[in-house]
């Protein structure tokens, strides 16, 4: 067997393991697997690169390869060990980024290897030439709006910008112009290749990136990070055709759908334009608006209250949202599910498809915390339960529990599926302030006859709600009288 094709019969493995990760990863029972099914894939993957790379490059191109992914794992491993849950998402989108640089980079190589005289240049003519060039051009663009799209969005989600959508006059215009300028710009580029266009598509395609990013609201940043995720798998199918590596092709296509796929879910969801959002809010409002004034008076409660209604209660629903993945709070709540149960009570969990600040961020909070998977529900699963539930606990969510969402045609996140935690007998909403959430629309909950407000950091109010029911189960002190 040559080297070709061993390489070949690597890929094939990699991409079926590639898949197979993605199976794993649909499910929460199977994500551990799925992550392992990923890693092998891609040292497979990289084994087969630098094997079939051995045999046209030099001892010292060997060396840097090496040198290259040893700096590059141990920056990874470093970021993956150090980062919070909290920062996942910016971790993501930084990711993403360096995938679309290296895609621009390579489409730049490929332009030069050929017509720059490289040793390819005598391989590739007629229409095969012309598909080339357009391959290069595609992939630049795909690459560098990639890039400038992913760092905007880390700066946004760091903080280090405000979330807060850019709305420039005529910003519809000014999209639609940089694809028109792409489209014309590629046409001259497979008629007559020259570096100028190419630096000329690639200012377009950095500024069209950061402005579709920047043009996005905070509170639809978790839809944008899916998209990235998108546009990061086509860059790398787009390296895939230049390099002719069919592996780059189908892992770049297995990301690119996927993500697409998960932002549209997300988008629904939300009850969000997918082109709205994608297109910087492109036939639509970037930004939902509202009345963040207080509808009525609250009502508060301790956590010694708190306890005393979980103590009484026969079923128990927590719908945790990002204020518990701040707070650092999983594990107390996970402490207090486990109490529970124990003294009969049935817990569950409800989670909003977008609870957080990325796919899944609540399903991993609880999963590190060893919450059992059988008792974490998705939104569908769960809601029609609500109304014969004792006593809910919304936990740092805000918008995915607001009923003027399904009860308020005016409002304007009307339609938006969520919790519907309002029908239960009981609501505790743990709050460090009466703020509103991501959409700055007040929530009528918080002032429902059957809702009270338990100020604080998350973690803090259910480790006292911990300690007052550890007191009421703790034995009595034994009595000392005097001898007679």
């Amino acid at each position: 067997m040559t080297t070709a094709t061993a390489a070949e019969a690597a890929y094939v493995v990699a991409a079926l393991l590639f898949i197979l990760s993605l199976a794993g990863l649909s499910q929460h029972r199977t994500s551990r697997s799925g992550v392992v099914w990923g890693i092998a894939g891609m040292v497979i993957a990289l084994a087969a690169t630098v094997g079939l790379a051995s045999r046209s490059i030099s001892a010292t191109g060997l060396v840097l390869i090496a040198v290259a992914t040893a700096v590059g794992a141990g920056i990874g491993l470093w970021r993956a060990r150090v980062v919070e849950m909290t920062g996942m998402p910016e971790l993501i989108a930084i990711m993403h980024s360096l995938v679309g640089l290296a895609a621009a980079f390579v489409g730049c190589n490929g332009y030069l290897d050929v017509d720059a005289g490289g040793h390819t240049g005598q391989e590739i003519t007629g229409s095969l030439l012309r598909i080339h060039h357009a391959e290069v051009f595609i992939g630049v663009f795909i690459g560098a709006v990639t890039f400038t799209g992913s760092v905007v969005a880390y700066l946004k989600l760091s903080a280090r910008i405000k979330s807060r959508p850019l709305m420039l006059p005529g910003r519809h215009i000014l999209n639609l112009g940089a694809l028109a300028a792409f489209a014309v710009l590629t046409v001259a580029f497979v008629a007559r290749p020259h570096m100028g266009l190419l630096i000329a598509v690639t200012v377009v395609a950095l500024a069209l990136g950061a402005h579709l990013v920047a043009s996005i609201g905070g509170g639809d940043m978790p839809v944008v990070v899916s998209m990235l995720n998108s546009y990061s798998g086509w860059a790398a199918a787009a390296s895939g055709f230049l390099l002719a590596n069919n592996l780059l092709i189908v892992t770049g296509a297995l990301v690119g759908s996927s993500g697409a796929y998960l932002s549209y879910i997300m988008c629904r969801a939300m009850n969000r334009s997918f082109l709205s959002v994608i297109a910087g809010g492109f036939g639509g409002e970037t930004a939902v608006a509202g009345d963040g004034a207080e509808q009525g008076e609250h009502r508060e409660i301790s956590a010694e209250e708190t306890a005393e209604l979980l103590q009484d209660a026969s079923s128990v629903i927590i719908t945790p949202g990002y204020g518990m993945a701040v707070a650092q709070a999983q594990y107390p709540v996970a402490e207090l599910a486990r109490k529970l149960r124990e003294r009969g009570v049935d817990v569950r969990f409800g989670i909003h498809p977008v609870a957080g600040r990325l796919p899944g961020h609540m399903n991993v909070l609880l999963a590190e915390a060893n919450v059992p998977y059988d008792i974490v529900l998705e939104m569908d699963e769960i809601n029609d339960d609500f109304a014969a539930t004792s006593v809910v606990l919304v936990i740092g969510a805000n918008d995915t529990v607001n009923p003027s969402a399904a009860e308020d045609p005016a409002s304007p996140i009307a339609g938006m599926p969520v919790l519907h935690v309002w029908q239960a007998a009981q609501v505790v909403v743990f709050k460090r302030s009466m703020a509103t959430g991501y959409a700055g629309v007040q929530n009528p909950l918080f002032f429902r006859e059957n809702s009270q407000m338990l100020f604080g950091d998350a973690k803090q109010r259910v480790e006292d709600i911990l300690r007052s029911l550890d007191a009421t189960t703790a034995p009595a002190p034994a009595m000392v009288g005097t001898n007679r």
